[in-house]
């Protein structure tokens, strides 16, 4: 049907005969003279129709309108004098049309297709249309070059690329399961995979040393910008390793996807544990391309006439204050501001929000008069105080107090607008504790595959179970969670002892992994590894507001394909067969 493609018409090919397709970008009637921009995959190529040089081709162009589908078959020439477009890889020339097809017309567009205005459902609606734009295109090329790179350094590296079932076994992992009932086996389901990760930890004891996959999974849970309840994820195990290992090849990869797209990144990354994380940044996933740390106060708190803050700072085991300095904040926000601030951080649980301004005869505000002109000097001290700063406490529960002070961080960056755009920052959070806590029970907090850390003679050892490490590692890129790993149990024995401290009977871990312990009896080889969030990855790297974006056709924060109307109902016959019946859902 053609003979090249719009992008590449250019110089070397004035005066000969080449055939393009795509469709109509826009149409010009120039009183005679009809031009029309061709647009095809990636780029856009000037089209003349001159009724003094073919007369059939000039009257079909006269019916043409935009995103109509034409194949055209003309001679290159180069623009006239002052009449090139630079801003167009084949700016330099046009095509003279000899034979013109309209191959397909299209109804009125139900939105312009580059007006970044558009509600997002009618997008979503539309999907297909908004693909045609050169944002989108430029988005899925990006994305399909970082797939392939991911693919061949891997190779490179000796991994074998070995696909996962999709339906498999309900397993408790974090999230909800998307369920599928089985025909065959009637009341019986079978659950859409979270992650690879029983299947790749089999694998390993399978003998295959070194596996990927670029993996599909889901989770039936509440969506964010950055979830889909269906997502990609480039999945990776290997046996024989220590986390060294694992983060040494975790780093090659992302390091050759950002390189073969362009973009230069250091070989090697930042690291921090994951309780400096939470001390010094509020967050398991900071973003260090801006400072904005966070500074303990609790034992000059003690001291203060304070009553509030006096006994919360009694127990600094359980309880936090944490100092917020912002450079010039007291030039940059005023007193009506930083008390606003208060309300912000009550959305997220806090009683409140202390605040000084650190002023040329010293540190002024509500707080002052409760200090003493020695712990004054230690406040400022302590946080690094210039004429002109502010600096905030938050003070409470720890976790509570490290929750919205870190949420005000971001707050903070955000409405200052001292974000960076276009640098990445990555950062390696390690020593995740093994357990959290949450209504009274003990839950993993990667998963429970995840190796605790052991003493010297191989146990678990702890005094407070939230206090007991893993050997687990989160790789975050400029404030998200871009993936993480840890090195995973081989060991029946030890896996038994994890399910018994979450409070999984025998009986359940028998009924759910039991094929998992099974293998680890027939030679479980010491293995880890990691799986990096693709979506996320590209949404990051081309700066998408939403994961969404970077999606060919993604679903809405519902949940729901605007697009094809899924979910949606089923035929009563297809219930009957899955022995399946409707109840109403009664409101409480």
């Amino acid at each position: 049907m053609r003979t090249h493609y719009c992008a590449e018409v250019n110089e070397t090919h004035i005066d000969q005969t080449v055939t393009v397709a795509g469709w109509v970008a826009s149409r010009r009637d120039h009183g005679g003279l009809i031009f029309i921009d061709l647009r095809d995959k990636d780029q856009v190529v000037q089209l003349v129709c001159d009724p003094a040089d073919n007369a059939e081709a000039h009257q079909l162009a006269e019916g043409v309108r935009d995103q109509y589908v034409l194949i055209v078959r003309g001679k290159v020439r180069a623009r006239g004098e002052g009449l090139e477009n630079p801003k167009l890889k084949t700016g330099k020339v046009e095509i003279v049309a000899d034979t013109l097809v309209i191959e397909n017309s299209s109804k009125p567009m139900p939105f312009e297709l580059n007006d970044e205005k558009v509600n997002e459902e009618i997008k979503l609606k539309y999907r297909y249309l908004e693909l045609r734009t050169q944002k989108a295109y430029d988005v899925f090329k990006l994305r399909s070059k970082a797939t392939m790179a991911a693919r061949n350094v891997l190779d490179e590296l000796d991994f074998l690329e070995v696909e996962t079932p999709i339906i498999t076994k309900s397993t408790p992992e974090g999230a909800r399961d998307y369920l599928v009932p089985s025909r065959v086996h009637g009341g019986e389901f079978y659950a859409l995979p979270q992650s690879p990760q029983l299947f790749k930890q089999l694998l390993m004891v399978g003998g295959f040393d070194r596996y990927f996959q670029i993996a599909k999974c889901f989770r039936d849970e509440d969506l964010r910008a950055d979830r889909q309840p269906e997502f990609t994820q480039i999945d990776v195990e290997m046996s024989f390793c220590d986390q060294e290992d694992v983060i040494g090849v975790a780093e090659k990869l992302i390091n050759n996807i950002f390189t073969k797209c362009g973009f230069e990144i250091p070989t090697k990354f930042t690291r921090m544990s994951y309780m400096d994380a939470m001390e010094n940044y509020g967050s398991d996933k900071p973003d260090m391309r801006y400072d904005l740390k966070m500074v303990d106060v609790i034992d000059i708190f003690e001291r203060c006439d304070n009553e509030i803050f006096s006994n919360i700072a009694k127990d600094s085991q359980k309880n936090r204050i944490k100092a917020l300095k912002v450079p010039k904040g007291d030039e940059i926000f005023s007193k009506r501001q930083m008390k606003g601030f208060e309300d912000y951080v009550r959305k997220f649980g806090a009683s409140g929000l202390g605040y000084f301004q650190m002023k040329e005869d010293g540190l002024k505000g509500p707080l002052a008069k409760f200090f003493t002109p020695e712990d004054i000097q230690a406040i400022i001290d302590r946080c690094e105080l210039e004429v002109g700063d502010a600096v905030f406490f938050g003070a409470g529960n720890k976790k509570l107090v490290w929750d919205y002070m870190g949420r005000f961080r971001i707050y903070l960056a955000e409405i200052m607008s001292i974000i960076p755009k276009g640098t990445f920052e990555f950062l390696w959070v390690m020593d995740f504790p093994m357990f959290e806590k949450e209504d009274g029970h003990v839950k993993a907090m990667h998963h429970a595959f995840t190796m605790p850390e052991l003493d010297s003679e191989g146990k678990i050892a702890y005094e407070d179970i939230e206090d007991l490490k893993s050997v687990a590692y989160d790789i975050v890129l400029n404030g998200t969670e871009l993936g993480g790993g840890s090195i995973r149990i081989h060991k029946e024995d030890l896996q038994k002892e994890i399910f018994t401290l979450m409070g999984i009977s025998d009986e359940e871990a028998e009924e759910k992994f039991g094929f998992l312990l099974d293998a680890f009896k027939f030679g479980a080889p010491p293995h880890g590894g990691f799986a990096l969030g693709l979506d996320r990855l590209i949404m990051l790297m081309t700066g998408a507001s939403s994961i969404r974006e970077v999606i060919a056709f993604p679903k809405t924060q519902k949940a729901q394909c605007i697009l094809t109307q899924a979910p949606s109902p089923v035929e009563q016959s297809q219930l009957d067969e899955l022995s399946l019946r409707i109840r109403k859902k009664i409101d409480a």
